[in-house]
């Protein structure tokens, strides 16, 4: 049997934790894996996740992402389980393996969106941090065998950035919905606790790229009794985004942190449309889950959104919060119908899992 690595160091991370949970489910849930697959877990994840599966083997690998100790102790764990390929599910990886690998590229925004608001830390060693990560992130285009991305449009971006000479090592494999929505969890939410109505939704992050100081702008010019939800995790930046709500007394603006799964089926069922300002995405997640749930999505009009919901959905200007403010109230007068069937058809995480190991095999 081949031996098969796979980095879920980011297992509980938005967005890559997302696509690393789903790709482990899916391969857990494949009849017959004829290769062996250490994946590799940091020391708090270890005991949470297990698998049926006795080709799937985990291995703890308590290094974090951007870390020195990433960059060498990590580096000697893969030397020494003598893998014949790993899939590194994040840009970030230990610069000096040189045995085969895969790398997974989410979206550039780390490499198009330099802005010191995006890290906690002085200027300049945030500017450090960037020139590691530009070293990092060329290191693997050039390193690897195969660079996984999610949509045509970051395909394009590396190519425009870095050149064409990477085009036939990039693979577009599509994402989707992920399965635990897609399974019939019960909603378990107190009504006293959650008394929304007639109610926006945006869930993400409030990283300066998502543009939400642009929405909440854009919400609070508009006249009736509608609430905007923000459901985000409990870091900095949303401690920093409830302080400017605060000062400026912002009303009808919500910001709810580590909303979990089962709660965020009612959020999503109940909601009016999901609202998704953001200048940046490799595939957009939320979007897709927002659909699955029969809901119309108003967002970005970008080139990933273009790509994969066509007209399917109501686009704005992100940059322009009157335009934000326009496309709502268009929403709210001429309740625009969307049919998503197609697309959920299209787009899936079991399926991309399937790809992947097809894509595994054929490189050992």
């Amino acid at each position: 049997m081949k031996k098969i690595g796979i980095d879920a160091r980011l297992l509980n991370q938005t967005g890559v934790g997302t696509y690393i949970q789903n790709l482990l489910f899916y391969l857990d849930q494949h009849k017959s894996l004829d290769n062996l697959y250490y994946v590799y877990l940091l020391k708090k994840d270890f005991n949470h996740i297990n698998f049926k599966s006795s080709n799937i083997i985990k291995k703890k690998a308590d290094f974090h992402w951007h870390s020195f100790s990433e960059q060498l102790n990590f580096l000697s764990v893969l030397l020494g389980d003598n893998l014949d390929l790993v899939h590194f599910t994040y840009f970030t990886f230990p610069v000096l393996y040189r045995k085969k690998f895969i790398l997974t590229v989410h979206d550039m925004t780390p490499i198009l969106f330099k802005t010191g608001q995006a890290s906690t830390r002085n200027p300049l060693i945030y500017q450090i941090k960037h020139f590691i990560f530009k070293i990092v992130f060329f290191a693997g285009l050039k390193n690897s065998i195969k660079v996984i991305v999610p949509t045509k449009t970051v395909k394009k971006q590396i190519l425009s950035y870095y050149g064409k000479d990477f085009k036939d090592k990039i693979e577009v494999i599509y994402e989707g919905v992920s399965y635990y929505l897609l399974q019939k969890n019960k909603e378990k939410i107190n009504k006293k606790e959650f008394p929304y109505k007639n109610f926006f939704l945006y869930v993400g992050n409030f990283y300066p790229h998502k543009n939400v100081e642009n929405l909440i702008e854009a919400f609070s010019k508009i006249e009736g009794d509608y609430q905007l939800i923000l459901i985000a995790p409990d870091d900095f930046f949303t401690k920093r985004l409830e302080k400017k709500l605060k000062k400026k007394e912002i009303k009808r603006v919500f910001i709810l942190k580590n909303v979990g799964k089962n709660q965020m089926v009612w959020f999503y069922r109940n909601c009016l449309a999901l609202v998704h300002p953001s200048l940046s995405e490799g595939f957009g997640l939320t979007l897709m889950e927002a659909a699955y749930f029969g809901k119309p999505v108003i967002a970005s009009k970008i080139d990933v959104f273009e790509e994969l919901w066509g007209k399917n959905y109501l686009s704005f200007n992100p940059k322009d919060p009157t335009d934000i403010r326009s496309k709502i109230e268009y929403f709210l007068e001429k309740k625009p119908n969307f049919s998503y069937e197609k697309l959920l058809r299209k787009y899936s995480f079991e399926k991309m899992t399937h790809k992947t190991l097809e894509l595994y095999h054929k490189l050992v």
